[in-house]
């Protein structure tokens, strides 16, 4: 399949293969660039679901353009084939550094790894969208400590949370990942900006503490621990966490979404004069 043509692309290596597709690294005949490619398997490629969220997916991705953003160029519709292509980052994402134990690159970037996301997120948010599935597989980190943000597939426009909106809206099955989901995304709530910083207050505890906030016997066990149970300090997990990015990531857990931070630029405002582990370098003051 390496040599395989699809469109203008001409497929290379398969980078990632999951339930419903493959991302392949491409490169386009016309003008010789790399792009990676997202496809969907060929027993995926006429089922209506897969192809709503990977089309969804695509529009989405068109219409957000930030450096921290993955960039979407390309949609085909294709009955046999449908694919969209992005730019080619060719970096593991942070998941794959907390698997492989590599906390030492964690630990050196994590201050710009924080800053850069919650930029990114930021902008989504502005934008109207929220991501709905934050969590450290959805961000990918270059060597030289560039970010990106991908998966776009659950991004939800954000809705006023209005009496008609609570009335008349379709109500359906909670999506996310359990080990991130805010307690109102688990009860299929109307959600606001402070759903995806509660899912990045999680992905933050993880990179730093190395474990997440919660674990579960089950999958209800840790459902419930989302909704009621208060996390405890990272520091607990890792002592030289600073008190002041340990209170940070608490209160972004905070079960009530009105006790966290309300909006991403809160959060980098914080993240300014804050530094993330004791052994970290003072920050010098931004004039």
């Amino acid at each position: 399949m390496a040599a395989e043509i699809i469109g203008n692309y001409r497929l290379q290596n398969c980078m990632m293969s999951g339930q419903t597709s493959q991302v392949w690294e491409v490169v386009e005949i016309s003008s010789h660039r790399h792009f990676a490619m997202k496809l969907l398997l060929p027993e995926k490629a006429k089922d209506s679901e897969s192809r709503r969220l990977l089309f969804h997916e695509a529009e989405v991705g068109k219409k957000l353009v930030h450096p921290n953003v993955i960039r979407i160029t390309d949609l085909s519709r294709d009955l046999k084939t449908p694919y969209f292509v992005m730019e080619y980052f060719p970096a593991g994402s942070l998941k794959l550094r907390i698997v492989r134990k590599d906390f030492a690159f964690v630990k050196e970037r994590a201050h710009s790894i924080f800053k850069q996301a919650a930029t990114g997120f930021a902008y989504m948010n502005a934008s109207g969208w929220l991501h709905r599935d934050i969590k450290p597989d959805n961000m990918l980190v270059s060597a030289a400590g560039e970010l990106r943000i991908i998966d776009l597939a659950l991004c939800q426009r954000i809705q006023p949370n209005t009496f008609f909106n609570r009335l008349f809206r379709r109500r359906g099955k909670a999506q996310g990942t359990r080990t991130y989901m805010s307690p109102e995304q688990i009860r299929d709530q109307i959600l606001d900006q402070r759903a995806d910083i509660y899912s990045f207050g999680a992905t933050a505890y993880e990179l730093v503490a190395q474990r997440p906030p919660f674990r579960g016997a089950t999958q209800q066990d840790l459902l419930q621990k989302q909704i009621v149970e208060k996390p405890i300090t990272p520091q607990t997990y890792n002592p030289d966490i600073t008190d002041e990015f340990a209170a940070l990531i608490l209160r972004m857990l905070a079960k009530k979404r009105e006790d966290r931070p309300k909006d991403f630029h809160e959060i980098l405002m914080a993240l300014r004069t804050m530094r993330i582990f004791k052994s970290d370098p003072l920050i010098k003051p931004e004039h």
